[in-house]
């Protein structure tokens, strides 16, 4: 098995998770956010109590930088630990 490069695995892992709030983003901009967790609410039998605030480019942008800096720290993380475990 080779060895994970820390770097090159938590920005995988970093932009992934970027990738994913990017996609929510979009349905909070295109207003169909609200439904989308109502519904996942619904399936869940949980009477939905937060409401989707409308879009805003600065805390959308600050979700996309902490999301990519959470991912790139644990998926760094990740690749060192998996490393220590499997020697080479």
């Amino acid at each position: 098995m080779d060895r994970l490069n820390p770097l090159r695995t938590g920005l995988a892992t970093g932009l992934l998770i970027a990738l994913w709030h990017a996609i929510w983003l979009s349905l909070v901009a295109t207003g169909l956010a609200q439904r989308l967790i109502d519904w996942i609410f619904w399936m869940h039998l949980i009477r939905p109590v937060y409401v989707v605030q409308p879009f805003a480019v600065t805390p959308a942008a600050m979700l996309l930088l902490v999301t990519f800096l959470v991912g790139l720290g644990a998926g760094s993380a990740f690749a060192v630990i998996w490393n220590r475990l499997h020697p080479a």
